[in-house]
Parts: C-alpha cells; sequence; structure tokens
C-alpha cells in the first residue's frame, strides 16, 4: 500500500529532479523543506509552490559541504515542518573532464569539491535524526555500477554512497526506518544538458514520479526508469579488460 508523505525534506531541491519532486509532493498535500545552495532558485520555486497552496515549502538555503552545521539545521527543519517523514537526498554536482592520456581525468580541486558534495555531507544529512516520534527516511540519490573513463569523481561519489546506503539500510530497518536507493538513468536535467550520446532521457516529471511510487512502496533499489536494470546488467558483465577499452 502506498504511503502518504506529509512532512519532506529535500536535499537538492533548487532544480531537476529535486526541484520536480518538491512540486510533486506539494501538490499531493506534503510540506516540504527545500534545502539547496543556490539561494536565488531556492527562493524561486518556493514562491511558486506556496503561490498555488500556502505555506506548503519552506526554504533552508545551505550548502552540503558544510557538514558541520547539518545537526542544527535537521532539528530546524523538523520542528518547522511539524514532523519529517521523507528525507530524499539529491544533492551532487558533475565537473566535466577530459579523457585524453597527457591531462589527468579529475583535479584535485575537482575530486574535493565532487566529492563533498556527495560526503561527509550525505552522511551527516542521512545518518542524523531528528526527535520526535517515528521517522520513515527514504534516500534518493543516483548511483554509478562501473567505473568509467568519464567523470571518475562523480563515479566514485556515487559509488561510495552505494556502499554507505547499503550500510544504513542493515543499520536502521531494525527501527522501522526503510532507505531506498534510486539509480537514474539519463534524465533532462541542468546536468545533463549540452551531453552527447545521451538515450532514453526522460523528463524530470517523470522521473519524479517514478521515484515517489518506488519510495511509497519502500523499495530496496530502484533504477529509474526500470530498463535500465538491464542495461547496467550488460555493462556490470562486461570483463574489465575490455571494458577499460571502452569509451564510456
Amino acid at each position: 500500500m502506498a504511503t502518504a508523505f506529509r512532512h519532506a525534506l529535500i536535499i537538492g531541491a533548487s532544480s531537476g529532479m529535486g526541484a520536480a519532486l518538491a512540486r510533486r509532493l506539494t501538490a499531493r498535500g506534503a510540506r516540504v523543506a527545500l534545502v539547496a545552495r543556490r539561494r536565488d532558485e531556492l527562493e524561486r520555486l518556493a514562491t511558486e509552490l506556496n503561490a498555488a497552496r500556502a505555506d506548503c515549502a519552506l526554504p533552508f538555503p545551505h550548502d552540503v559541504r558544510h557538514w558541520q552545521e547539518v545537526p542544527e539545521l535537521l532539528q530546524r527543519i523538523a520542528r518547522d515542518l511539524g514532523g519529517l517523514d521523507l528525507v530524499v537526498y539529491a544533492a551532487g554536482i558533475m565537473p566535466r573532464s577530459r579523457r585524453t592520456a597527457s591531462t589527468p581525468p579529475s583535479t584535485a580541486t575537482c575530486w574535493r569539491s565532487t566529492c563533498s558534495a556527495r560526503w561527509p555531507g550525505s552522511a551527516r544529512s542521512l545518518t542524523v535524526s531528528p526527535g520526535s516520534g517515528r521517522h520513515h527516511r527514504r534516500h534518493r540519490l543516483g548511483l554509478g555500477d562501473r567505473g568509467r573513463t568519464a567523470n571518475p569523481a562523480y563515479g566514485t561519489s556515487k559509488a561510495g554512497l552505494h556502499t554507505y546506503l547499503e550500510a544504513l539500510r542493515n543499520r536502521v530497518s531494525r527501527h522501522g526506518v526503510r532507505v531506498v536507493t534510486i539509480k537514474p538513468g539519463f534524465v533532462d536535467t541542468p546536468m545533463t544538458r549540452g551531453l552527447h550520446g545521451l538515450f532514453w532521457l526522460i523528463s524530470s516529471d517523470r522521473a519524479a514520479a517514478i521515484i515517489h511510487r518506488k519510495a511509497a512502496r519502500g523499495a530496496v533499489t530502484a533504477y529509474v526508469p526500470a530498463r535500465w536494470r538491464l542495461v547496467m546488467w550488460v555493462i556490470r558483465s562486461i570483463p574489465s579488460v575490455i571494458f577499460r577499452r571502452l569509451k564510456v
């Protein structure tokens, strides 16, 4: 039976799938806390949502790389929302990188900014639980299944969260908390625009609808859309000696 979320937190809410999820949740009666580092975009989204239904969206400008601020922020969000039964982690960046042999695939700055957008901010955001009541937290993020030559920092950050979420799921399931790992395919967002070779591209709204349904059902791992499960099974099955020669 699908769960009706009443109080949701979306981290990375200013655009893309995060913003689409915010629109979907508020349209279905939820109050949503919006967290992102881009204040202008965040407040613009909150204004749009509150114009459709008063006081349904609360903006909280925050950079996930400032992980020390997370415990106090989550307590404030839970208090202002009146509860918390859904947490969505959709924050991340994907700097462009080059594959040429003479150029390192990713500079130290690229690695630091990309991975810090996932860790330790995500670990703090997904582990620290505000008090009061029973919290059903679902965590949404896109994860990589192989180490690709393109954007190694981005793939590494996602692979690390895959392992972290599995550990978190095993740890908190006994307390009635469900952790859902979402693995999106190609979604039309600011992050993917301008990239070549994309196929099966779906809109942020369609991705949000699938993610919302999977979270409500308490899935363990879900590909968005489902046909990507077969694609990634094939990719995982390619021997490493062959995979390293592919330009992917």
